[in-house]
């Protein structure tokens, strides 16, 4: 599970691009507790989801009022051009180039060689989200991809990422972790788009954050009351927990998750 202990690779950012950033907030404020505070006048309608006072998520309206809802994981990077030359090396590509957030640090948005999008960010003065891996929070994050391998090594030329088969009741999962971190240090994971009938749905590659939850079911009940899609009910699976696949009433997909290896 994550921590606010970042380091370069780990996702430590998170943040939601929305048509209505107020209807959104509120959404989530009612399923999760989180409360929305903007970034003031020169934020560009930039925003930040709170749980009892700690940053969680960002919160935004799409690029050029454009682009659909969704979700985008940040991981740290030491240099935020460095990691977009990097990704254009290895045949990725680099939808929003490298900009500076004041004093907060630098970012960019990123793809893989088959489309997933990602962003990083450099630290400057704000290192990243203000809680992490507990109930309410960014707590996991896993790409859905058509190629696990080639995914594996464009993500270790660009940001250093390590991989290890992980074996669970219910068959084989990749982990993902820093380079150096080993399996305990693991964040996230990679599983074989068309082997997941729940997103691959005609879904592009993409990252999907988990969010803490203490209770799945509940939260799941919550999101269909306010609108909400429920794209995997509440399920549970040895060795990792209880979880559930959601979108939002815009669009933008999530998860959630108990983690609990007894889980039964």
């Amino acid at each position: 599970m994550l921590t606010t202990r970042f380091v370069d690779g780990a996702p430590c950012w998170i943040d939601v691009a929305t048509p209505d950033p107020e209807g959104t907030a509120s959404f989530y404020r009612a399923l999760f507790g989180w409360s929305y505070r903007s970034a003031g006048p020169e934020g560009g309608g930039y925003g930040f989801l709170e749980r009892a006072g700690r940053i969680v998520a960002g919160c935004a309206p799409p690029a050029g009022g454009q682009d659909p809802a969704g979700w985008t994981v940040y991981f740290q990077c030491s240099d935020a051009d460095a990691t977009a030359e990097a990704v254009r090396k290895a045949r990725g590509s680099v939808p929003a180039p490298p900009v500076t957030v004041g004093e907060q640090g630098r970012s960019a948005v990123l793809a893989d060689q088959m489309g997933a999008a990602f962003g990083v960010w450099q630290p400057g003065r704000r290192e990243g989200l203000e809680s992490a891996g507990e109930a309410g929070s960014l707590c996991w994050a896993e790409l859905y991809t058509p190629d696990i391998a080639r995914a594996a090594a464009f993500y270790h030329a660009v940001l250093g990422w390590e991989t290890s088969a992980v074996s669970f009741p219910g068959g084989v999962y990749t982990s993902v972790s820093p380079q150096g971190a080993g399996e305990e240090g693991a964040f996230g994971g990679m599983v074989p788009l068309a082997d997941d009938p729940v997103e691959a749905d005609g879904s592009r590659p993409h990252w999907l954050p988990y969010i803490g939850a203490e209770d799945p079911d509940a939260v799941v009940a919550r999101a269909a009351e306010l609108g909400g899609r429920v794209r995997m009910p509440a399920t549970s699976i040895p060795g990792v927990g209880r979880l559930a696949r959601l979108e939002d009433p815009y669009g933008a997909r999530f998860a959630v998750l108990r983690g609990d290896p007894r889980e039964t």
